[in-house]
C-alpha cells in the first residue's frame, strides 16, 4: 500500500469520525442521562442537581436521573463514571475535593482527576462563613485571633473530618494570622454544628446551605464570610477582612460536571451549553441563592484551570500543615 493512499485513507476515517461525532452531538441525548453524585438525597448538590435536571430533561426530551451514591470519600461514584461509556449519558457531579484536595492528601488514589474524566461545566460555587455559638464572647474576627494568640492550642474548631476542606481552611487561615488551635473532627455535618451551637467546640467553617437553619434560629452567629465580598441575603455579615482578619483570605468550594475520560467534545459542549442556558433562569438563580450558591457558568476550560489552581494552593497548605489521609 503506497504512503499516499494510506494518507488518503487514514483521512478519510478520520472525516467519517468526525462527521460520526457531530452527529451524536446534534442528536445528544439518545436516552435518559444519568448524573452520579457521592452526596445523599437532601444535599445542597443533591437539590441543585435535581432542579437543572429536570429542566434538562424537558429542553433534551429525556430524563435526567439523579443517582446518588454517597460514601468511601466519593469513590463510589468516582469509579461508577469512571467506567461508564464516554458518550455524555453518565456524568460526575462532584466538588472540588476530589478533583484538587485529595491529590494532596494521599499518596494512591483509584482514579486520575485529569486522566480519567473531561470537564463539562461549572455549576455553582459557594464561600464559607465563620460560625460560632449564639452565646460565644467573640463579635469578630479580631476577637477570635486574640483569643487563639492568649490560648495557643486551646481555642477549638470543627469540621467534617481529617483533610476536609475546613481542616485545610482553617490551617490557611493559622499560617496567614500566626494562630494555632485544635481541631475537632466529627462524622457528619448535623453534630458539627450542633457542637457549634451548644458551645462544645468554639467555631467552624459551614457554607449558608449548611448553617442557615441555625443561623435564622439564633442557635449560631456569623463571624465573617470568607469570600471577596459580602453574600446577597447576608449583607449585615461582613468579610473576613472586614471583621479584623487577614486581607484577601478566601474559602469556598465549587461543584462542576464531568464525563468519562473520551466523551466527544461535540457532547460535552452541548452539555455546557445546556447547562449555561439553565443557570440563566431567573427561577433557578432564585433557587441557588436560597441555598447561598452563586450560580457558575464557563466553558470546560475554566474548570482545568481553576483546578490546577486550587490544586497548587493546596499542596502548599498541605505541605505546611503536615496533612496527609496515607
Amino acid at each position: 500500500m503506497s504512503s499516499s493512499f494510506h494518507a488518503r485513507l487514514t483521512g478519510i476515517g478520520a472525516l467519517c469520525l468526525a462527521v460520526a461525532t457531530t452527529a451524536a452531538a446534534q442528536t445528544f441525548p439518545t436516552k435518559p442521562v444519568r448524573a452520579v453524585l457521592p452526596y445523599s438525597a437532601g444535599s445542597g448538590p443533591d437539590a441543585v442537581m435535581r432542579n437543572v435536571g429536570e429542566r434538562l430533561g424537558r429542553e433534551w426530551g429525556h430524563q435526567v436521573l439523579v443517582d446518588n451514591k454517597p460514601g468511601a470519600n466519593s469513590w463510589l461514584a468516582l469509579g461508577e463514571v469512571k467506567r461508564a461509556a464516554p458518550d455524555g449519558h453518565t456524568v460526575l457531579v462532584v466538588d472540588a475535593t476530589p478533583m484538587t484536595l485529595q491529590p494532596n492528601l494521599y499518596k494512591q488514589l483509584p482514579f486520575d482527576p485529569v486522566k480519567d474524566f473531561e470537564p463539562i461545566t461549572p455549576l455553582y460555587s459557594t464561600h464559607f462563613f465563620i460560625v460560632v455559638g449564639a452565646n460565644s464572647p467573640w463579635k469578630n474576627v479580631t476577637d477570635l485571633m486574640a483569643a487563639a494568640k492568649a490560648k495557643k492550642g486551646q481555642v477549638t474548631y470543627g469540621s467534617w473530618g481529617i483533610g476536609s476542606v475546613a481542616h485545610v481552611g482553617t490551617a490557611q487561615l493559622e499560617d496567614a494570622t500566626g494562630m494555632q488551635m485544635m481541631h475537632v473532627p466529627f462524622k457528619e455535618l448535623p453534630q458539627l454544628y450542633t457542637a457549634v451551637a451548644t458551645g462544645e467546640v468554639d467555631w467552624a467553617f459551614g457554607t449558608a446551605a449548611t448553617v442557615d437553619p441555625l443561623y435564622r434560629g439564633k442557635k449560631v452567629r456569623l463571624l465573617a464570610y470568607a469570600g471577596p465580598k459580602r453574600l446577597a441575603g447576608y449583607e449585615d455579615v461582613p468579610t473576613v477582612a472586614e471583621a479584623g482578619g487577614p486581607a484577601g483570605f478566601e474559602l469556598r468550594t465549587w461543584v462542576a460536571l464531568y464525563a468519562p475520560k473520551g466523551t466527544p467534545k461535540p457532547v460535552i459542549d452541548r452539555i455546557n451549553a445546556s447547562v449555561a442556558k439553565t443557570l440563566g433562569a431567573p427561577e433557578v438563580r432564585a433557587r441557588f441563592a436560597a441555598f447561598g450558591f452563586e450560580p457558575w457558568s464557563a466553558p470546560p476550560a475554566e474548570i482545568t484551570r481553576v483546578t490546577a489552581a486550587d490544586t497548587r494552593r493546596f499542596a502548599d497548605i498541605v505541605k505546611r500543615a503536615s496533612i496527609s489521609l496515607d
